[in-house]
């Protein structure tokens, strides 16, 4: 690995700890930056989204497959919306730690770049999976009020 490739994952690791697990709270456990910038409404969770970005364009920059780049977006996405709901957002920020699991992917991937592939494939069946099923809920429900407006 070079010298700058090196550092800049030593500063993805050094951000994840800073944003995810900075601090040991009693009840809680570790949280970090972004826990504490989400009790922003709104802006909060968008500034940990572009945080977080840091990481997802480090893979890119490292030429990680489009698995690893979906996954770690994948993550990003779920903070970032999981984030939005108010109350229940925060304490969701508090234990959904999208920094430390990308950097986990793609360590993994620098690691075992095979082993990477497969998951990523998997996750994208499941994904495609979970969206059809909701897709299928969505008309199914859909149908369902319309034949009761018309029944009535």
């Amino acid at each position: 690995m070079s010298e700058p490739t090196a550092l800049e994952l030593a500063r993805f690791r050094a951000l994840a700890k800073v944003w995810d697990e900075a601090v040991r709270l009693p009840v809680v456990g570790r949280v970090g930056l972004d826990a504490v910038v989400g009790l922003v409404p709104g802006l909060g969770d968008i500034a940990g989204g572009l945080v977080a970005g840091y990481g997802l364009l480090l893979a890119a920059r490292l030429r990680a497959p489009a698995s690893v780049l979906l996954r770690m977006l994948l993550n990003i996405t779920i903070d970032t919306v999981g984030g939005v709901v108010p109350l229940v957002g925060d304490l969701f920020d508090t234990q959904w730690r999208t920094n430390t699991r990308n950097l986990a992917i793609l360590e993994q991937w620098l690691d075992d770049p095979e082993r990477v592939r497969r998951q990523g494939v998997l996750l994208l069946i499941g994904v495609a999976a979970a969206f059809s099923v909701l897709l299928t809920l969505t008309v199914w429900v859909a149908v369902q009020v319309v034949s009761w407006i018309f029944s009535i």
